[in-house]
Formats: structure tokens, sequence, C-alpha cells
């Protein structure tokens, strides 16, 4: 999916959404974009999220995109 597609796409969700809430946390994000510093991850930081995502799964600490989505439903 190319930019503009996703733009226009958020666009419409956002555009749904009634809690003042939200939109004052995505307020909060666009502002603080600039601030942003995206640096590289090292190798051994990314082996440790390696580890710790498999460990979660082997553990059971994971939920299913359905559970994800019943959760993002109460956001609202």
């Amino acid at each position: 999916m190319d930019l503009q597609t996703r733009k226009l796409e958020f666009i419409q969700e956002f555009l749904k959404i009634q809690s003042d809430e939200v939109i004052s946390k995505l307020e909060n994000i666009l502002t603080k974009s600039g601030d942003f510093e995206f640096k590289p991850m090292s190798m051994e930081q990314f082996n440790t999220e390696i580890d710790e995502s498999l460990e979660d799964s082997i553990t059971g600490r994971v939920c299913t995109s359905e559970e994800l989505l019943e959760e993002i439903k109460g956001w609202k």
C-alpha cells in the first residue's frame, strides 16, 4: 500500500473517532513527532528483543489478534 493510500485510510479512521481523549493523544503524538530521533538498534539489543519475544511466546504472554481487536474496542 502506498503512502497516499495509507494517509487517506488514516484520515477516514480518524474522522470516526468520538473520544476527546483519543484525539488529544493523537495531537500530542503529532506535536511531539519532531522530537523523535530514530537510531538503529544494536545487534545486542536486537538479539535481546528476539529472546524476550520467544520467551513471551513460550510462556504464553501473548494475545491473539482477535483478543487485541476486542481490547481496542474498549478504548473508545
